[in-house]
């Protein structure tokens, strides 16, 4: 009688699903809207760039820089959802998937719709943000290979 147990499969996937796709619906509506953020939220951006200023004394962060550091940040989920798709099936594919992601927007904006502007820029620092995504979720996923014990181990 064997004591293998069955392998364990992993929740990473489904996880990613069930936060990623309403990541990814916001996304798409903050992105294609057809109102530029600034528009609809000039208070709550003017907010934020006063409050850095006090607080971190970061005087150089206006409202370009801001608008850079957010293309970054907002495509670094997206990057580590794409890992966790693509991992076990064709990992180079979530490399590309940000970079598609946002010159799909991009092209949208510029096609679609006359008040957004498609940007070479914020495909370039959308991108950048999804590959940050994909190393981290990357080198996590290492990290925690590494903790599991081998199956040579357990025999």
């Amino acid at each position: 009688m064997s004591t293998d147990s069955p392998p364990r499969r992993s929740l990473a996937l489904p996880v990613a699903l069930v936060l990623g796709i309403p990541y990814l619906i916001g996304l798409l509506l903050l992105t294609i809207w057809p109102r530029p953020v600034q528009d609809s939220a000039p208070v709550i951006l003017d907010l934020v760039v006063r409050a850095v200023h006090r607080g971190l004394g970061w005087t150089w962060l206006g409202f370009s820089e801001l608008e850079a550091i957010a293309n970054v940040l907002v495509f670094v989920p997206i990057g580590t959802l794409a890992f966790l798709a693509f991992r076990r099936v064709a990992w180079p594919l979530a490399f590309a998937a940000g970079p598609l992601l946002s010159l799909g927007v991009e092209l949208v904006q510029k096609a679609a719709l006359p008040h957004r502007i498609g940007s070479v820029a914020d495909i370039v620092l959308n991108s950048v943000g999804a590959t940050l995504g994909v190393l981290l979720a990357w080198a996590i996923a290492a990290a925690v290979s590494q903790l599991r014990p081998s199956k040579l181990e357990a025999s």
